[in-house]
């Protein structure tokens, strides 16, 4: 005969244990040698009142049979407290059946909040909070089993149960998650769906069954659930009377209610495809999310390829002042700033458009219509392998502040770039109600991994971008995009969840949402038109950019740019990480109309240029104390939002100096902040912290290097 299974070492927390199943999942993981916690608060199968009786009596049994057991009286509410009964006595947790419950039996229409909350808080969100308590227990360990209870109720539903039937059904769902999130940390969670006599069925099931349904029966199928030989997890195992078996949900296999992707859907198309909706001849289990929506991909890569082979696809795109509006707020524009009152205010007298807007239109139809999926021969494009690596946008016609656009979009070419991946050109073009062309527009996009299909690596039809010149930038422009910046701008029409969603993100290797790369050139081209355009739009001819880097949404951008002529070359980098995130850029202007006082800033002598004085004074004064500090901090002080000056603080050579630092000069901390903030801070007026959090003051590298500079300031600077 097979050795026993054992739970030697095992530490098990049991919920509801005081009696019918949870009693003898006790009693079972004790005799095999597990060390229990049997928690009951001994209250009735309504959840009224409360006796130490029931677990007690429990704890007993185990320990004259030579077992290991404490007794919990907690509600499963307090599920932190029945989880630390396990560590005060036995220093861990490894298996946790979630078994408490109660009835409060009533027709939907007679339900109480009561009724619902009182079930819903025992089984629902005590099963939650016992397993949040023990979770961090278990991954800490990489090991933990946990048991779920449902029902045949919350499986089918049954009469006068809809409270049980939701919380139970709530119950799987949990289940299914935790059993992927738990998974790499050998965290197994699975869902028992019991039928077995006990209090809560001792008058509802006829005598006859009560009797067979003896709650030894399930007792083996659960514990060999909690053995660490078990590989089950994310199983829904139905069992009774000596009886089990796995549950699973199935869907039949459908039908597309759409022929095409550019078509509308009728009532009359649901009605007329009805029966094989309903059909489940063909029906398979949905066993994970990607199951379930398999069908859905499938339907959707054939809708899309439909359009394509007409080459051209159409689409209209309606706007109103409010969505002018919502995008200059995505990119930036704030009433702060006078000049961009004419971007947000619909009563203003020169209200217009920003022209980057021009471009939003023709993503909307690049990117959803479908048309690149067969864009590369004898290949299916990945979406998740999708970047979109350039953009150019040349302006034709003044865009009035509402209307319906129309956009006409087809693929200019697609270039082989090898084992790196395939590059699609996609023209498009924008007509406005009357129809003329208002705009012409070529997106870049970039699929990793989809080239070597034989394909020429270069067109005549791509519209290049251009290298900036090589001097320092003629003018520079910082600003801050906010933590909320991939919020707002989403509403522009861009709805990837890439930008809002952490999960997904942390999908595509980030570690949080990533600002999308139309936002930054948003920003990045509204720059050029403050500084060398004077705020009008309507001087805008052409756009390009080269999209090299993501931005996060908070970090500080700062665009470079230099004049040739009319034609403004910019390059955009992130003052946090020093990143290039926008290269090859360039927009063509009718006329040049630079900003007034675009290099006044430069010129007027700055308020901290004192500090920085009194700060050499000291530095002078004190060197041991200024070298025992041992780094180099440059400063990057702005006003009105440029770039309007730089200090080196270099406390290894006791030096301090305006400009960049000195060749050879590795700088451990940047700090960036404006004029006035700084002259605040180092007064105290402005804390640091505070000013950091609020994004006033921008850190980099070393951080912890700051605090040791207000031994040297002193009462001057709390930097």
């Amino acid at each position: 005969m097979a050795e026993k299974l054992r739970f030697n070492g095992r530490v098990a927390v049991v919920t509801g244990a005081g009696a019918g199943l949870g009693r003898t999942y006790a009693l079972l993981l004790a005799e095999r040698g597990a060390s229990v916690v049997v928690n009951d608060l001994g209250g009735g199968r309504h959840g009224d009142g409360s006796s130490t009786k029931a677990a007690d009596t429990v704890v007993e049994e185990i320990k004259a049979k030579g077992g290991k057991a404490v007794p919990d009286y907690n509600s499963v509410e307090d599920g932190e407290k029945i989880i630390q009964t396990a560590l005060d006595n036995f220093g861990r947790v490894d298996i946790l059946i979630n078994n408490a419950g109660i009835l409060r039996d009533r027709t939907f229409a007679r339900i109480s909040d009561q009724d619902w909350d009182l079930v819903h808080r025992v089984h629902l969100k005590g099963s939650f909070k016992t397993t949040q308590a023990a979770w961090p227990h278990m991954r800490k360990q990489q090991y933990g089993r946990i048991i779920m209870t449902s029902s045949q109720s919350g499986l089918c539903g049954n009469f006068g149960q809809a409270n049980y039937s939701a919380a139970k059904y709530g119950l799987v769902g949990l289940n299914n998650t935790l059993a992927l999130e738990g998974d790499k940390y050998n965290i197994h969670c699975n869902t028992i769906v019991p039928t077995a006599a006990s209090r809560l069925t001792e008058d509802i099931l006829p005598p006859d069954m009560f009797a067979e349904l003896r709650p030894c029966l399930i007792a083996p199928v659960v514990a060999w659930l909690c053995h660490e030989s078990c590989g089950d997890n994310g199983s829904i195992i139905d069992s009774g009377a000596g009886y089990a078996a796995q549950c699973q949900m199935y869907r039949g296999e459908g039908v597309s209610l759409r022929k095409r992707i550019t078509d509308d859907l009728s009532i009359e198309d649901v009605r007329d495809s009805w029966e094989k909706v309903t059909d489940m001849s063909k029906a398979t289990p949905l066993t994970t999310i990607q199951a379930a929506t398999s069908n859905l991909m499938t339907v959707l890569e054939e809708l899309r390829t439909a359009p394509a082979s007409g080459k051209v696809v159409k689409d209209k795109f309606s706007y109103t002042p409010r969505d002018l509006i919502i995008y200059a707020l995505g990119v930036g524009a704030s009433t702060k700033n006078p000049d961009d009152l004419r971007f947000l205010y619909e009563n203003h007298e020169d209200f217009a458009a920003l022209p980057s807007f021009y471009i939003i239109p023709g993503q909307m139809v690049g990117m959803f219509s479908g048309l690149i999926d067969n864009a590369i021969p004898g290949k299916t494009v990945d979406p998740t392998q999708l970047l979109h690596g350039e953009q150019f946008v040349e302006i034709l016609k003044p865009i009035s502040t509402s209307g319906t656009l129309t956009n006409q979009c087809q693929i200019a070419d697609v270039l082989d770039k090898g084992s790196k991946g395939a590059v699609i050109l996609m023209d498009i073009d924008t007509f406005d109600e009357e129809g003329d062309q208002v705009a012409h527009s070529q997106m870049t996009v970039f699929i990793r991994g989809a080239g070597e299909f034989g394909g020429r690596q270069s067109s005549n039809k791509q519209i290049m971008c251009a290298d900036r010149p090589k001097r320092k930038a003629d003018a520079s422009r910082i600003q801050a995009t906010i933590l909320d910046q991939a919020a707002l701008y989403r509403l522009s029409g861009d709805a990837n969840p890439l930008h809002i969603d952490p999960n997904f993100a942390s999908m595509g290797g980030f570690d949080r949402p990533i600002l999308h790369g139309m936002a930054t050139l948003g920003f990045a081209t509204k720059h050029v038109l403050e500084l060398y355009a004077g705020n009008d739009p309507s001087l805008v001819k052409t756009i390009k950019v080269r999209f090299t880097k993501p931005v996060l949404p908070g970090h500080t951008l700062k665009t470079d740019m230099w004049r040739e002529g009319h034609r403004i070359h910019f390059e955009t980098s992130t003052i946090e990480t020093g990143n290039i995130v926008i290269s090859g850029a360039y927009m063509d202007l009718k006329e040049v109309q630079p900003a007034v006082n675009l290099h006044k800033v430069a010129a007027e002598s700055l308020k901290c240029e004192e500090m920085f004085n009194d700060m050499r004074k000291r530095m002078e004064a004190d060197p041991a104390t200024a070298k025992k500090i041992n780094g180099v901090f440059l400063y990057n002080i702005t006003k009105n939002g440029q770039a309007a000056g730089k200090w080196v603080v270099d406390l290894k050579q006791c030096k301090l100096y305006k400009g960049d630092a000195e060749p050879g000069v590795k700088v451990d901390t940047t700090l960036t902040v404006d004029d006035q903030d700084m002259i605040d801070i180092t007064t105290g007026k402005l804390n640091p912290q505070v000013a950091f959090m609020k994004q006033k003051l921008k850190i980099t590298g070393n951080i912890m290097l700051t605090q040791k500079l207000q031994g040297l300031l002193k009462a001057q600077s709390k930097l």
